[in-house]
C-alpha cells in the first residue's frame, strides 16, 4: 500500500522546520516566502492533512457549519459562495445544510453540525424558536446569524437594511403617483418579512396615506406564493396600481401570473421586485428591483466569524445592517 507524504516530507522539501509547517497547517501566521514554499510542497507532494487526527490533537477541525433555509434559493447560495471564498483563504472547509423552513429540521441539522465538531457556525435561522441557537452558543461554538435577528439571544448578526429597502421601493411608487400599492411578503413570523412590511407602512404614514391592510399579502418565500398573491391582488374590486414583491422567488411567481393574465407592465400595473438582477434584465420591460449586497453580507459574516474564532470578542454582539440598492428600470409608470 502506497503511503502518502508526511509533514516530515514537506519539511525536507522546503528546508523548513516541522514546527513551521505545523504552524501553517493549523492556521498560524508564517512568513510570506515560507508560506509559498509550503504551499508548493503540499501541491507537489500531494500532502493531505489528517483532519480527524488534527482535530483530536488541537480540539479544532478547521470546519465551519453553514445552515440555510434552502439550497435552491439564489440569495442564500450566493451569500454562502462568498462566505466559502473567505474561509478557504484561511484553510477552513465547510459543511452546508438546509432545513427547508422547518423548525424540527433546523434543530436536527444544528445537532448534526454540533456532532461534526465544527469550529463555528453561520446560520440563517428560522426565527420561530431561539433555543436551538442558544444551545450552540452555550457550547461556546462561535456563531454568526445572517439575514434574520433572534429575540432574546446575544449573537452576531449580518443582514440587509430591510426596512429602508422596502421604504425606498414603495416611496418610488408613491412619488410616481401611485396611491393603492400592494405588497407581497413572506411568512409573518420571519424577521425579514416584518421589517419589509414595517418599511411599507412607515412610508405610507410619512406621506399621510391611508393603509389598506387588504393590500398586504403574506405567503411563503416561494414561486407559488408570488404567483397566487399577485392574482389575489389583481382580482380585487379595486386592484392596486403598483405592487412591491419582497422576495426573489416570489417575484418570479408574480411575473408568471402577470404574463398568464396578459397584464401590461407598466401601463396596467407598476411593479418592483427583489434580488434577481438576471431576471430583471431579461423581463420586458426591464424590471425595477431591490438589490441586496450579497457579496458584502457573505464576506462580512465570514470575517466576523474568523475574528471570533481567534478569540477576539470586541464589539460583541455585533450587528451589521448593510445598505441595499434600488435599481430603477422601466416597470414603474408615472401617473398623471
Amino acid at each position: 500500500m502506497e503511503i502518502g507524504a508526511t509533514i516530515k516530507d514537506v519539511a525536507k522539501y522546503t528546508g523548513l522546520s516541522i514546527a513551521t509547517i505545523s504552524k501553517y497547517i493549523n492556521g498560524g501566521n508564517v512568513r510570506e516566502e515560507n508560506k509559498h514554499k509550503i504551499e508548493e510542497a503540499i501541491r507537489i507532494l500531494d500532502f493531505r492533512v489528517n483532519e480527524l487526527a488534527r482535530g483530536l490533537k488541537t480540539n479544532r477541525t478547521k470546519t465551519i457549519g453553514i445552515l440555510i433555509p434552502s439550497l435552491e434559493n439564489i440569495f442564500f447560495t450566493s451569500i454562502i459562495s462568498n462566505v466559502e471564498n473567505i474561509l478557504l483563504q484561511h484553510r477552513y472547509s465547510t459543511i452546508v445544510c438546509d432545513y427547508r423552513e422547518s423548525l424540527e429540521l433546523e434543530k436536527a441539522k444544528l445537532n448534526f453540525l454540533i456532532d461534526k465538531m465544527v469550529d463555528g457556525m453561520i446560520v440563517v435561522p428560522h426565527g420561530g424558536d431561539a433555543a436551538y441557537i442558544q444551545e450552540v452558543l452555550d457550547r461556546n461554538i462561535p456563531c454568526v446569524l445572517i439575514d434574520r435577528i433572534l429575540k432574546d439571544v446575544e449573537c452576531d448578526v449580518v443582514l440587509s437594511d430591510n426596512l429602508n429597502a422596502a421604504y425606498n421601493a414603495v416611496e418610488l411608487l408613491i412619488v410616481s403617483g401611485h396611491r393603492r400599492i400592494g405588497i407581497i411578503g413572506g411568512p409573518q413570523d420571519i424577521y425579514t418579512t416584518q421589517e419589509r412590511v414595517k418599511g411599507y407602512m412607515r412610508v405610507h404614514k410619512d406621506y399621510a396615506l391611508h393603509i389598506d391592510t387588504s393590500l398586504i399579502k403574506y405567503g411563503n418565500y416561494d414561486l407559488e406564493s408570488g404567483y397566487r398573491l399577485l392574482k389575489e391582488l389583481m382580482a380585487m374590486d379595486n386592484p392596486p396600481s403598483g405592487i412591491f414583491v419582497t422576495n426573489y422567488e416570489m417575484t418570479l411567481g408574480a411575473i408568471m401570473a402577470i404574463n398568464e393574465q396578459d397584464i401590461a407592465i407598466p401601463d396596467q400595473l407598476s411593479i418592483i421586485g427583489f434580488d434577481n438582477i438576471q431576471m430583471a434584465q431579461i423581463v420586458k420591460p426591464a424590471l425595477s428591483i431591490v438589490v441586496q449586497p450579497m457579496q458584502e453580507i457573505g464576506e462580512t459574516a465570514a470575517k466576523l466569524l474568523l475574528k471570533r474564532l481567534q478569540g477576539d470578542y470586541s464589539g460583541f454582539p455585533a450587528m451589521y445592517r448593510l445598505k441595499t440598492e434600488l435599481m430603477i428600470k422601466e416597470s414603474v409608470k408615472t401617473l398623471v
